[in-house]
This record gives C-alpha cells, sequence and structure tokens, in this order.
C-alpha cells in the first residue's frame, strides 16, 4: 500500500441491449469446440473483483482463460487480471511455476523479461473455482503485431525481439532451471512503459464500446483491439501454463502441434532446447509472414509422419543416433531409417524458403537458423551462444 486511500470504481458505460450481437452469434471464447458457459467465469465490464480490482475492457482470451484490463483500486494502477476456466491445471501450473522464477533471485537482464504474478486467488464458480492470476499489464502480443503489420513482423522490431527473448530464454534455462515448452506467437508480449497508454485505450473503448453478447443474464464481451504504439517497448515471455522446472529430463507431451522438436516426435526425453527450437521457428515465422511446418491434421498423432517428412526436407535425413534414442522411433521410420511416408512434397529446403532477403543478409539469417534447427538438441546452440550471434547484429 502507499498510504493513499482506495479509489472509487469508475463508472462504465451501460450495456446497451439494442446493440448485443444475435444470440447465435459466436464471441471470443465461444469459438472454441470445447466451450462450456458453466466452466468460464461470467465476468462483466465494471465490476470490482474481491473489492480490489476493478474490470475495464477485455484484453483477450486463450484456450483456457479469459485475460481483463483491470484497475488496482488500492495500488492506484492498471493490472491483468487472468481468470481460468473452472479446475483446469494450467492456471495450477503457472502460478507454482512463476513462484518458484520469483524465489530466483537474479541480476540477470533476461528475469525482467519474464512476466511476474502480482496476486492470485479463486473466484467461486458454477462448477466449481477459477483460478485467478493478476499480473503488470503488458501490450500486444507478437500474433497481434504480425496480423496489424499486415502479416509479418517489421524488421527491425523483429531484430530487438529476438535479442530480448533470447535474454529472457538464458535467464529462463540458467538460472530458473525453466523450460516454457510453449513457445508462440500469442506468449510474447510487447511491455508499456508509459500507463498513459492504457488511459487512451480505455477511453477509446469506452467512447465506442465493443459489442457484446446477451445470452440471459450471462454477457460475453468481445475483445478490445488497439494500434501499435509508437513505442512498442521490450518482448516479455508469458503464459507459464505448461511449463517445467527442475534439473530432470522431461518426458511428459508438450509444444504446440507446428512448433514441435523432433525429440517430441520421437519420444526421446527432452530439455531446455525444445525451447530454443520453437524459437527459431518462431522468429522464422514472423519474419517471413508464414510458417514453416503448415501441415495441419484433425489429430496430433495423424500429423507426425508430415511433421518428420517436412523435417527431412528441410534439414536432411535424421542422424541414426537419434532415431535409436526415440521410444516412439518404430512408429515411424523402418529398420533403415527411412520414413513410412510416400505422400507429394511439402515445400523446399531452408534455403528455397527464405524469400525476403538476398545475398549476405541471407545467407547470415540462414547460419543462424542452422544452428538451432538442428535434429539433435545437443547440436542446437544455447540461448547464451546464440546471442553473440552475427545476424542480431546486422540491420535487416
Amino acid at each position: 500500500m502507499d498510504g493513499r486511500q482506495a479509489s472509487p470504481p469508475r463508472a462504465v458505460p451501460p450495456v446497451d441491449p439494442s446493440a448485443a450481437l444475435p444470440p447465435d452469434a459466436l464471441v471470443d471464447e465461444e469459438t472454441f469446440s470445447w466451450y462450456n458457459p458453466e466452466n468460464w467465469y461470467p465476468i462483466r465490464i465494471g465490476e470490482t473483483i474481491r473489492d480490489h480490482y476493478q474490470v475495464l475492457l477485455k484484453l483477450g482470451c486463450g484456450s483456457v482463460s479469459t485475460v481483463w484490463l483491470c484497475r488496482d483500486l488500492m495500488q492506484h494502477k492498471y493490472v491483468t487480471l487472468k481468470v481460468y476456466e473452472t479446475g483446469h491445471r494450467q492456471g495450477l501450473n503457472e502460478y507454482r511455476v512463476l513462484q518458484h522464477i520469483e524465489s530466483v533471485k537474479s541480476s540477470h537482464p533476461g528475469a525482467k523479461l519474464v512476466r511476474h504474478a502480482l496476486d492470485e486467488f479463486k473466484l467461486p464458480g458454477q462448477r466449481g473455482p477459477h483460478k485467478c492470476l493478476v499480473y503488470q499489464p503488458l501490450g500486444l502480443s507478437l500474433g497481434d503485431v504480425r496480423h496489424i503489420a499486415g502479416g509479418q513482423i517489421p524488421g527491425d522490431i523483429l531484430k530487438s525481439t529476438a535479442y530480448g527473448m533470447l535474454l529472457a530464454l538464458d535467464f529462463l534455462h540458467t538460472e530458473a532451471k525453466v523450460v516454457h515448452t510453449d513457445l508462440q506467437e500469442g506468449n510474447i508480449m510487447l511491455s508499456i512503459e508509459d500507463e498513459k497508454f492504457f488511459d487512451d485505450v480505455v477511453e477509446a473503448e469506452w467512447a465506442a464500446p465493443s459489442a457484446v453478447k446477451i445470452d440471459g443474464d450471462r454477457v460475453v464481451h468481445m475483445s478490445t483491439s488497439f494500434d501499435i504504439p509508437d513505442d512498442p517497448g521490450s518482448p516479455v515471455i508469458a503464459d507459464f501454463g505448461d511449463a517445467q522446472f527442475g534439473e530432470d529430463l522431461y518426458t511428459v507431451e508438450v509444444m504446440p502441434d507446428l512448433y514441435r522438436a523432433p525429440e517430441i516426435i520421437l519420444g526421446i526425453a527432452w530439455d531446455e532446447k525444445i525451447d530454443i527450437w520453437s524459437f527459431g521457428l518462431l522468429i522464422r515465422d514472423l519474419f517471413e509472414g508464414k510458417h514453416l511446418f503448415n501441415r495441419r491434421l484433425p489429430s496430433r498423432e495423424g500429423s507426425c509422419k508430415p511433421h518428420l517428412a517436412r523435417m527431412i526436407e528441410l534439414l536432411g535425413p535424421p542422424p541414426s543416433d537419434l532415431l535409436r534414442r526415440g521410444a516412439m522411433t518404430k512408429h515411424f521410420f523402418d529398420d533403415k531409417g527411412q520414413l513410412d511416408w510416400d505422400e507429394p512434397k511439402q515445400g523446399g529446403s531452408l534455403e528455397d524458403e527464405e524469400e525476403n532477403l538476398e545475398g549476405e543478409e541471407k545467407e547470415v539469417f540462414l547460419a543462424f537458423l542452422r544452428k538451432i534447427l538442428q535434429w539433435r538438441p545437443e547440436d542446437r546452440q544455447s540461448a547464451k551462444e546464440l546471442l553473440k550471434d552475427p545476424w542480431l547484429r546486422v540491420n535487416i
């Protein structure tokens, strides 16, 4: 507390039923195939949570949570409130991981580029409690920036973003001993240093409120959109719901389908090098504006062979010693190390797929990616090593 009295809640614009979306419209979290309204907490803009956090607008939603911009009436500042679906393990795991990160006392510059929790509590729900986490507010995700920028991240933003991400990963991997496991464009946020940015966002949203859907006594709010700020800020790694920490190797199934590292598919115990793999794919995809791995199939299991086939197109055949280590290798490769897959090629090599650079710039960028996209995890450079790479010092 800073000694001042709590701020009174702000008066918010009332919901206009005549402007509501039709009942059959699907809004934000309702678009998920697993959505059940009884499992999601029915937050309303304007309400005050626990006499502490007044909800001002909806920032977005994830697969198992909604995210809101709030005003901390006690501390007189903006915060972000994340409300998880009832009983979901990610909420419990995220707070456990964030507590561990908070316990690591470090002067590493990357420690400031990892999102920290300010508070946690539970809200009662129709089917059980909802885990809630409070954070410092951040701006757009890299996915938002890419979308606003027309499909690709501008080169100057991308280079500084890559450097900041590597700083954060070096802290997580070497000092906190944390593996994020879910690096993707929606989980890398850009910091906001000036609170006036949020003043302006709230003012604009309240002047022309985002659409809502009224379903009985439940109001489903649509997320607020806003532009890239003049100073996009530093990248911050967020969303630790699937993260792991400790010194051991892991075998649990992790990573988004399109960003899976070879060891995940082959059934090899993994470590922090899976983050390096997904970091490389993410940077490349943001720069090119399209996924290097783009074969989407209904099931994760069914996409394994085409995913491996694409790896072979890009990197050449996998080393035989790596295949021998894989508990799942026999399901994909024959005794001679040949993939059981005869469908047409999905694309070209790394060199063929690079379309935006030429000459030395292309060579330097591809050399950077080659240090990351390696079959063997032990052959991938660490975040600390990649921070010294020439690509990070060359203007795109």
